[in-house]
């Protein structure tokens, strides 16, 4: 791992937890050079290959979906340990699962699935740009099935 700071690889492991919401490892780690101390992440990748829409595929990309999240919980009162619990959880259900491809449409009702119980609004922002709402008549239906 290199020092974020000086450039250098020869850094150590002062320290390693268990994440408690996802299967991730946080490392606290000190460069021998600098003496720097930083924080890395360690997750398990096992590619999960999202089917786009015009039949390309692509890595699944948490850090995709945490920017869509953070459009749609803009300005609201949701934190950001919040939208990465609910992308653990997203993740966790998709590495559950026995086959290793899946649907953006899949995934994008799997976001508003847990959406809908955090927020209503960033329910509807989601929606709006994962849906592709014409007009204003599929924005009012969508608004009639949250009530």
């Amino acid at each position: 791992m290199r020092c974020p700071k000086c450039g250098a690889d020869d850094t150590r492991v002062i320290d390693s937890r268990m994440q408690e919401t996802s299967n991730a490892i946080k490392r606290r780690r000190e460069c021998r050079s600098c003496g720097y101390r930083f924080t890395t992440f360690e997750r398990c990748e096992d590619p999960i290959e999202v089917i786009k829409s015009d039949g390309s595929t692509q890595p699944f990309d948490r850090n995709k979906l945490l920017v869509g999240l953070m459009r749609a919980t803009s300005k609201r009162d949701i934190d950001l340990a919040a939208l990465n619990h609910l992308i653990d959880d997203i993740e966790q259900d998709l590495r559950s699962r026995p086959f290793t491809s899946i649907t953006s449409h899949d995934i994008g009702d799997m976001v508003l699935k847990r959406l809908e119980s955090l927020d209503k609004v960033a329910y509807i922002r989601f929606a709006s740009v994962y849906r592709d709402f014409k007009d204003i008549d599929e924005f009012v239906d969508e608004l009639a099935k949250l009530r």
